[in-house]
């Protein structure tokens, strides 16, 4: 079986690097992009199995982006997961909440925990 890509777009470097650590850990490969321009480029180009999106960006917030992947026929179905500190871990443990149908995630993340989500989604 070919392991499964992970986009990863955060606008902030550590979670980058924590989260690209943890990810090829566990076996996935892993695509990062800092900004919402680049993750829509990486989308088209490397068609993750999933999307790992911050919503607080400069320039293009998460759910910008998200909406622009929507429209495009190459990125449309490419499962999204929203990693941000506006949704706090209680409210993600009540809610399972979404945008869209997007998972939201809160921040800070539990590894282990955000391994179970992505398994569940993808």
């Amino acid at each position: 079986m070919d392991k499964q890509k992970i986009l990863i777009v955060d606008d902030e470097d550590d979670v980058l690097s924590v989260l690209e650590k943890g990810l090829t850990g566990k076996g996935y490969l892993v695509a990062t992009a800092s900004n919402g321009k680049d993750a829509i480029m990486l989308a088209n180009s490397k068609q993750p199995d999933l999307i790992l999106l911050d919503i607080l960006m400069p320039d293009m917030d998460g759910t910008e982006v998200a909406g622009k992947l929507r429209e495009d026929p190459m990125t449309k179905d490419i499962p999204v997961m929203f990693l941000t500190c506006l949704y706090t871990k209680g409210e993600e443990r009540e809610n399972r909440s979404t945008i869209g149908n997007n998972l939201m995630v809160a921040k800070p993340y539990d590894m282990e925990e955000l391994l179970v989500g992505i398994e569940k989604v993808i």
